[in-house]
């Protein structure tokens, strides 16, 4: 049987730790006839946490070709298949195709100005938009261009469902499984008054729905975070966001369980 994995770049995180395990992964990869290469690569493998993933996937412009997979050298390491223990049970699945491919949709975002300029850009996790002050915001959320609410509150996360386990939980969202492709919108201390209502809830929109968000402010300039990163726009006119047809390929072991997973990460004691 042709192996379908031969060409492998790694990427460590910035730690001695990483760095360690990137260099026995390096060594016992070799012993099994795979190549360490630098470009042209089959395979593309993050060492670190769930930032050293999407790093990864970042720095390879979330190339849609090649597959993904990281080792477990973090924390919660939610993103990451494999443990460090299991590097050699990796290694013989790698060698005997012994895996499944699971695709995780791409978030796509565009950002449009009052005076024409247009920024596009993708995410893995999510994208959380507030008022550049920080301080209480207005904003017209539309699904295919039927308005869901006039939102005001501290602001808007709007997370993909491989993003749902990330910040999308420290605001109430729901887990989503990671094959849904959906998007989630996740308000962040919306208000309830007599004078404003919002939906306070998560709300869950298929791939292929769009997400806009107008901001209702007399001045529009916002704080767009992208996967973590702050970026900062002034007078916005509209922020579209969706999942359509772009997916990344990640490496699945044959005993992978999403449920497992779950109740791994965030219900059994270590």
């Amino acid at each position: 049987m042709k192996r379908l994995i031969n060409k492998i770049k790694l990427f460590p995180n910035d730690n001695d730790k990483s760095r360690d395990i990137a260099k026995e992964l390096k060594r016992r990869l070799e012993i099994a006839n795979f190549k360490i290469v630098d470009s042209k690569y089959d395979l593309a493998v993050a060492i670190g946490g769930d930032g050293s993933f999407l790093r990864m996937v970042k720095n390879n412009v979330f190339d849609s070709e090649i597959f993904y997979v990281g080792v477990n050298a973090g924390t919660l390491g939610f993103l990451q298949e494999i443990s460090i223990e299991d590097i050699d049970s990796f290694i013989e699945r790698l060698n005997n195709n012994d895996f499944t491919i699971g695709t995780i949709g791409v978030q796509e975002t565009k950002i449009t100005t009052a005076n024409g300029d247009m920024s596009r850009f993708f995410s893995l996790n999510e994208i959380v938009i507030r008022n550049r002050s920080l301080k209480t915001t207005k904003m017209c959320v539309e699904i295919d261009n039927e308005i869901l609410e006039h939102y005001i509150g501290d602001g808007i996360l709007i997370s993909t469902s491989v993003g749902s386990t990330a910040y999308n939980l420290s605001f109430g969202g729901s887990i989503v499984y990671d094959d849904l492709h959906t998007l989630q919108i996740t308000p962040i201390a919306p208000l309830n008054t007599k004078s404003y209502r919002d939906v306070l809830n998560s709300v869950i929109v298929p791939e292929h729905r769009s997400i806009t968000i107008k901001p209702l402010d007399e001045t529009n300039d916002l704080i767009v975070t992208i996967d973590g990163e702050h970026n900062y726009y002034d007078d916005v006119k509209q922020i579209d966001t969706c999942v359509r047809d772009k997916k990344i390929k990640c490496l699945r072991m044959t005993s992978f369980s999403y449920a497992r997973k779950i109740n791994e990460k965030f219900l059994t004691e270590k």
